[in-house]
C-alpha cells in the first residue's frame, strides 16, 4: 500500500492493557467506546498469539474493494478490521492480550488517531 509502518505507542498500549483486563471476566467482544480505533479478537484456549489476531484481521483484505470503497462479503463477514490497520492517517498502535477466566484469550489493538470513517477510503 506504500504506507509507513505503525509505531508502537506505550500510551495507547496502556489503554489496551486496561481494557483487556476489564474483559478478563467475560472475554466479550464488546468495543470499549474509548478514544482510539479498536480491533478485538477472541480465541478458545490459551494458545493464541498476537500475530494470529493480526493475521485474522489482515485476512479480511480480499473482502475490501477499493474502487467501490466497500466490503464485498457475505452477511456476517467483515473488512473493517483490515481497513483500520491500513488507514493512512493512523500512525500508532498499542495492543494487549489477556487469558480470560473461561480459559479463552481476548486481544485488543488500539489505533491513534482513530479512523475507519464510513464513506472515506483508508488509503
Amino acid at each position: 500500500m506504500g504506507l509507513p509502518p505503525l509505531v508502537w505507542d506505550e500510551r495507547v498500549a496502556s489503554y489496551a492493557r486496561w481494557y483487556a483486563q476489564s474483559r478478563r471476566g467475560d472475554c466479550a467482544l464488546v468495543h470499549s467506546s474509548g478514544p482510539y480505533g479498536e480491533n478485538l479478537f477472541w480465541g478458545s484456549g490459551t494458545g493464541w498469539a498476537p500475530s494470529q489476531a493480526v493475521g485474522a484481521w489482515l485476512s479480511e483484505r480480499p473482502r475490501y474493494n477499493y474502487w467501490s470503497n466497500s466490503c464485498a462479503c457475505a452477511p456476517g463477514r467483515e473488512c473493517g478490521h483490515y481497513t483500520q490497520i491500513v488507514w493512512r492517517a493512523t500512525t500508532s498502535v498499542g495492543c494487549a492480550r489477556v487469558v480470560c477466566d473461561d480459559g479463552g484469550v481476548f486481544m485488543t489493538c488500539n489505533y491513534y488517531p482513530p479512523r475507519n470513517v464510513v464513506g472515506q477510503r483508508p488509503y
